[in-house]
Parts: structure tokens; sequence; C-alpha cells
């Protein structure tokens, strides 16, 4: 993919920060159940704490780490397909970028197509 339009550039660093926002927000959500439920001891609350956050460090570095005009259109794709960017947001950027992005979400929301197990052993 190319570099983005500045244009479209300077709309993106503030909606990569809220992005980053809402990522942090559900991951401390997330811990705060974990931490907040008394069925499970300290102990057992504190490693599925410290799995959660293992699993999100790999996340956040996946979407975030990157901060380059050749890779912003896959971080909007990503923020929109992980729900961290809205349908109004991303009508902020050019024709362009919402066009590829929505057929992005597109394919990736489509069901696979299994064949049956009968057409394949013929």
């Amino acid at each position: 993919m190319h570099d983005i339009k500045p244009s479209d550039w300077k709309l993106f660093k503030p909606l990569r920060d809220l992005a980053l926002e809402r990522f942090c927000e559900r991951v401390l959500d997330e811990v705060s159940r974990i931490g907040s439920d008394q069925k499970k001891s300290k102990h057992e609350r504190y490693v599925k704490i410290h799995r959660l956050m293992r699993k999100r460090d790999k996340e956040i570095d996946r979407l975030f780490d990157t901060l380059r005009r050749s890779t912003a259109v896959f971080q909007i794709c990503a923020f929109r397909a992980q729900d961290l960017l809205t349908e109004e947001e991303l009508r902020q950027f050019s024709p362009e970028i919402v066009t590829s992005v929505e057929n992005f979400v597109r394919i990736r929301n489509q069901p696979l197509e299994v064949e049956d197990e009968e057409n394949l052993s013929r």
C-alpha cells in the first residue's frame, strides 16, 4: 500500500491516539473484571491478569507500534476491524481511504465457505 495523503495523515494521528485510548480502556476494564472476581483466589486472578496482559501487549504492539504514512491505511483497517474507530471517524478520511477500509472490513467479516465433506471425497 502507498503513503496516505498529508491531509489524511493529519487526521490519522489524533484518531490513532483515540484508538489507543479505547484499546487501553478495554484492557483496563478486563483487568478490573478479573481482579474483582471473588470466586477466584488472588493468585488465580493474578495469573489470569498476567496472561491477559501478555496477550494484550502483543496486540498493542501489532496495532500501534508503527507510526508511518506507509502503514497508516493498514492501521486504520485494523482499528476499524477492532471497533477502535467509529464509522463517523472513518468518514473523516478521503473517499479512497474510506473505500479501502470498508472493503477490507467487509472481506474480513465474510464467513468462510466450507466445502461439504461428501463433495470433497468425490
